[in-house]
This record gives C-alpha cells, structure tokens and sequence, in this order.
C-alpha cells in the first residue's frame, strides 16, 4: 500500500464523478504496505454527509487477474462478511483506470488496527475467518495462491546470494520439506476438499477494529486488502494467521494459550478435519517460509516508491526456526484446547 502512481485531484474527482459518489473533499496516500498505491479519498455525497473510501491502483496485478480479487470482495460483502465492498459504475463494473493503472474504489472500514491482540481479539478474527472461508465456496472465479510454492521455487535461487550459509541452509532445507510435503496424500486432500478463496494476508493491519461495549472490548469491523488472495487451503490461511495474530514479536514464539483460543473460535463455525489437525504444524512452517521469502525479495530485490519501507526478513526467519524447533498441535490429548 505504498504510493508508487502519484494521483491527482483530478483524477480522483474523474473517478468520484463517473460512479456518482460526490465531490473530493480531501486525498491522501497511505505509505504502508509494498504491493499497490492506496489513498484515501474522503468526498460529499449528496446527502451532503462526508464518506470515506479507498482508492486502489493496482502496480502488479494485471486487469486479467483483478476481477478475481474484487469480485471475491464483492461476493463476500454481499453474504454478511465484514469487508470492503467495491463500488460499480451503472453497468456493474468495479475495475477502472486512473493514472494509466487499473483501479478500484472501496468502503473505508470503520475503526482502527490492533497492534496488541488479546485472546478476545483472537477469539472474533478466527471466527470471522471461518465464516469468509465457508462463504466463499460458491465463488465461481478460480485463481490460484500467486505466492504459493510455485513461486517459493522460482524467488528461493535469487535470494541464496544475499543469504549467509546457515540461511541458506535453512531456506534450502524448508523448501524440501515443504515440496516433500505439497505431494503427501493428506496435503492432497486438502487441496482437493478443504480448500477455496483464502486471504492469504491476514495479519493484524489487514483487520479493522472500533470500540465495543465495555473496556477493552473492541468489536471487529472488518477484514481488508485481499489483493494476495488466491484459491489455496483453508488451512494455510489460519497458519498466517495464527503466525501474526499468536506470536511473541521478540522472538517468533506461538503464544499456545491465545493460539488454542483462536482455533477453538475457528472450530466453532468450522470444525477442522483430521488431516488438517496432523498438517497444522507443517502449514505454520509454510507460512513463515512464505513471509520470509517475500520479505527477502523486498529487501534485496525492490522497486522504488515515494513511501516504501520494507519489512524486515528476519522477523519470519525467527518464526520459521521457532515451527522448526517446537511443533504445535491445536489438539491436545485428543481435546481441543
């Protein structure tokens, strides 16, 4: 959500008029993220009331790829997911161009992020979770995870030659792993019967949160920015999750107790099966690998932006080597914890 493609009023007021949403009352850009510019656009509609929207250009994915990540946007608003709507023209269309880039604009998601999530915040993402994964059954487009293992495959030989060797050695490692396990017979299941659009990004700044009743009692208003999604296991999207939304941020560490209270929350709209109870802690390492790889390539392999700051890698290289070194399982005894 960096600001690669500089948008004028103009252009904004071109796009607010063609959708009939008002007239610009400010525009922003929004310097975090590293995959698309984002700005906010705030405009008077005429009711005469402020509304809030994101506007979207969209710097890698092409217009051939785009109405799956919208139309999945779409789909999920309209059965009751909390997410942001894209707005369509007079004959339904929702993809655009501004500034020579295809573009989209959405509702702006009341609230704010949380940064220090408790159990309780646990407890709504895992359950909303569940109900996108079920909601997007009937999803009729299909696309598959663009930051899968194929791609893990075709970055891993750029990214050797800025690794030490026990980095090295770990990403070559995990990656043979990670192949060994894509052609296991329960990872096949997964993908044959317990798979579907997922997110893919989940983390604590892709959720919206405003207050509730009582103290500390936030309630979740939505998830956004689903320009990762992509058709692959449900499980691999509550392994993101549970690597950001779970963690000790000092050291990678799953904080099991708020880990067993997102899972249980998940389980209570979508009980997992047994296969993805065994691959569980074999996803955690997949998700890791995949955030450390994609930060490795930030880093050493960057395109310029006006307000891009790049993540730094290691954080995920922590995470891969704690799912490494203590395997966690959301079953204990037999019981779900």
């Amino acid at each position: 959500m960096a600001v690669f493609t500089e948008v004028s009023p103009a252009q904004a007021q071109a796009l607010l008029d063609h959708l009939q949403l008002g007239q610009l009352h400010s525009l922003r850009g929004i310097g975090a993220g590293i995959e698309n510019t984002n700005y906010f656009v705030d405009c008077t509609g005429d009711d005469g009331h402020l509304h809030r929207y994101v506007l979207t250009l969209f710097e890698r994915l092409t217009a051939e790829q785009l109405p799956f990540y919208l139309r999945l946007m779409q789909h999920l608003a309209q059965r009751g997911v909390p997410v942001p709507e894209p707005h369509a023209d007079a004959s339904g269309e929702i993809l655009f161009e501004v500034a020579g880039k295809p573009a989209a604009i959405v509702d702006r998601l009341h609230g704010g992020h949380q940064m220090a999530p408790d159990a309780f915040h646990c407890q709504q993402v895992g359950a909303t979770l569940a109900q996108m994964h079920l909601a997007g059954r009937d999803f009729p487009l299909k696309q598959p995870n663009l930051r899968g293992l194929a791609w893990w495959r075709e970055v891993a030989p750029q990214l050797l030659p800025f690794l030490d060797d026990a980095q090295a050695s770990l990403l070559n490692s995990e990656l043979a792993y990670q192949e060994h396990l894509a052609a296991s017979a329960d990872y096949g299941q997964l993908q044959a019967e317990l798979s579907g659009p997922i997110h893919a990004d989940l983390f604590r700044d892709n959720v919206m949160f405003e207050p509730g009743e009582g103290p500390g009692r936030e309630r979740l208003t939505g998830f956004f920015d689903f320009y990762f999604a992509g058709c692959d296991t449900w499980l691999f999207d509550l392994a993101v999750c549970l690597n950001d939304w779970c963690i000790d941020l000092s050291d990678g560490r799953l904080i099991e107790e708020r880990a067993a209270v997102f899972v249980a929350a998940y389980e209570s709209v979508r009980p997992l099966s047994g296969a993805e109870h065994r691959l569980l802690p074999a996803l955690l390492r997949a998700a890791a690998l995949r955030f450390w790889l994609s930060r490795l390539f930030d880093l050493h392999l960057p395109r310029e932006a006006s307000l891009l700051k790049a993540h730094d890698p290691r954080h995920f290289e922590r995470v891969l080597r704690a799912r490494i070194e203590r395997p966690w399982h959301a079953l204990h005894d037999g019981v779900a914890q």
